[in-house]
């Protein structure tokens, strides 16, 4: 057991948190490959080994062993060689939640080509500008009308998109990949000469959100997948031949933490749920149906699946469940351990890192602590003035020296972006622009985004301690706290709330939960403003969009 990570771990097992931060040990040649080092010398290991249990809302199945993984993903590599494709060139993925991702990205890495994931959602006028800023030669598509629009509404404006291709029925102007690729050999040489890949070599790129100015382009290399060992093994808990699920779409980071590097790394198979859209009963059918044994969503998928009468579901599979993406709020902790009997453990990182803060096995979790930091990386809580923070004082989470010393999984910057990257590393330290305090026992506990911290009346406010006040109201399903302008205070704090059911809307109940915030916490910090809604904007991950929300209340007073 443990055969791959042994590969790259002098040592797997640790028996305490302090042991495995002292001996965590990485290593790895210069040549590394996800595609060929772990897809395919899985297949040659264990060649029946299951890398991949595919299914959709509609019934389809598909199950995916190494050899599969391997043989496919050579077939696909093969395809791009003869439509002239090769290292270095710019691929964008828009494959949703497809089985065809999983093959497609390995066949990218093995040739070192960079994937360019993005979500179906985009509009052409968002298309463009990630097609023109790191000039995409072709993009491969899933078979949906809208994002085939979208794509075709911005050929014009982009000149280096030569090739599109996609998976379905056949289109004007577009490639049937499955043909394609279908016809190719599953053999394929590992590339020398001038096409070898490196581990240094830019591997796959994630767009951020643009919450403040354009989307910036995180360049992750070819190392990348190693750094995921650590969210995969020692905060997601994944066995090797277990079978893990994370809630992610391909679009987004998450995925690439919980799909896919850490998972196949640690000898897991791991869950492809296709979903249209979430349903919580749909998804605790799937855990029970496959039988998941670790699991990982955003706060927001275990909120909803709380609502449900989870005792109609056999969970009893999962032994371990984990989540990230946003804050998890006490009460929902709370509420799932005494309906499950398991804890969620909640893990800290970003689009631009692997898993950088967690709660271990070592220890139980902390409600509302994002945990301990992970193996490898000096964390500090920092001031504006560079120095550190005092226990419990509010400051931005800093990776110390990780400009000359970088973690692995951690980017390498933004790509085409230097006044970016000189923000981000300032001082030869990783700024992460978010904020958090360590209590005395070294724990860390996540205030906000520098750019979502509220400052109403010279106080300064973390959305999240807000947020977990008000989720502890009986009527309260979900909610959301921004800042909103105010022409006195200049912000104050706002809670966009959807309400659980049987309760309705009134003024009555905005005043219940202001004077429930007071009593809970500070009473400086309740909601002025309360707004009901039917739903919370988010991501297709499950991720609340606060930026959203602040965009449309600005918009209100302009």
């Amino acid at each position: 057991m443990d055969y791959m990570l042994n590969k790259y771990l002098s040592k797997v097992n640790f028996d305490s948190y302090e042991d495995f931060r002292a001996n965590y040990s990485l290593s790895y040649p210069e040549d590394f490959n996800f595609g060929f080092d772990v897809v395919d010398d899985w297949a040659r290991v264990e060649p029946s080994k299951r890398a991949l249990v595919w299914c959709d809302d509609l019934g389809n199945e598909r199950i995916f062993t190494f050899t599969d993984v391997k043989n496919e993903s050579n077939r696909i590599a093969n395809y791009f060689k003869k439509l002239g494709l090769k290292k270095g060139d710019a691929v964008l993925l828009i494959l949703k939640r497809r089985y065809e991702y999983w093959l497609t990205v390995t066949a990218l890495h093995k040739l070192g080509i960079i994937a360019i994931p993005a979500s179906f959602q985009l509009t052409a006028k968002d298309i463009i500008y990630r097609i023109n800023k790191i000039g995409v030669r072709m993009a491969v598509c899933a078979d949906d009308d809208y994002v085939i629009s979208q794509i075709d509404a911005s050929r014009e404006a982009c000149p280096t998109l030569e090739i599109t291709a996609k998976i379905g029925k056949k289109v004007d102007g577009w490639l049937d990949f499955t043909e394609g690729y279908g016809n190719e050999s599953p053999e394929l040489s590992r590339p020398t000469g001038d096409e070898a890949v490196s581990a240094g070599d830019p591997m796959i790129m994630y767009f951020t959100s643009g919450t403040t100015g354009m989307p910036k382009l995180v360049m992750h290399v070819q190392s990348y997948p190693l750094g995921h060992i650590l969210t995969a093994r020692y905060w997601q808990q994944v066995r090797e031949n277990g079978l893990h699920l994370t809630v992610a779409d391909s679009g987004w980071a998450k995925f690439s933490w919980g799909k896919i590097y850490g998972q196949w790394i640690a000898g897991t198979a791991v869950m492809g749920y296709d979903m249209e859209k979430f349903h919580a009963a749909n998804l605790l059918r799937v855990i029970e149906k496959y039988k998941i044994t670790t699991f990982c969503a955003p706060a927001t998928m275990y909120r909803f699946m709380i609502k449900e009468d989870i005792s109609g579901f056999d969970l009893s599979s999962v032994k371990h469940f984990s989540m990230a993406g946003e804050p998890l709020n006490p009460s929902v902790m709370e509420s799932w351990q005494r309906i499950t009997g398991h804890r969620i453990y909640e893990g800290f990182g970003q689009t631009e890192s692997v898993v950088i803060m967690a709660n271990y096995q070592w220890a139980d979790p902390r409600p509302g602590s994002t945990g301990l930091p992970a193996a490898s990386f000096n964390i500090k809580i920092m001031r504006d003035d560079d120095t550190e923070c005092d226990i419990g004082e509010e400051g931005e989470i800093v990776i110390m020296d990780a400009k000359a010393h970088r973690p692995t999984g951690l980017t390498v910057g933004y790509y085409n972006d230097p006044e970016a990257n000189e923000k981000l590393y300032r001082g030869g330290n990783y700024h992460t622009g978010d904020n958090a305090w360590y209590d005395s026992d070294g724990y860390v506990w996540f205030v906000g985004r520098n750019d979502d911290v509220i400052k109403c009346s010279g106080y300064r406010i973390g959305p999240f301690e807000v947020e977990s006040a008000i989720m502890t109201h009986p009527s309260v399903l979900e909610c959301a706290v921004t800042s909103a302008p105010d022409p006195v205070r200049g912000q104050v704090v706002k809670a966009t709330i959807v309400l659980a059911k049987g309760f309705e809307p009134s003024d009555e109940l905005k005043k219940e939960i202001q004077n429930h915030v007071k009593k809970v916490t500070a009473p400086y910090k309740y909601p002025r403003i309360v707004e009901f809604v039917a739903e919370l904007p988010k991501t297709a991950s499950g991720k609340i969009r606060r930026n959203e929300i602040r965009r449309m209340d600005m918009e209100k007073v302009n």
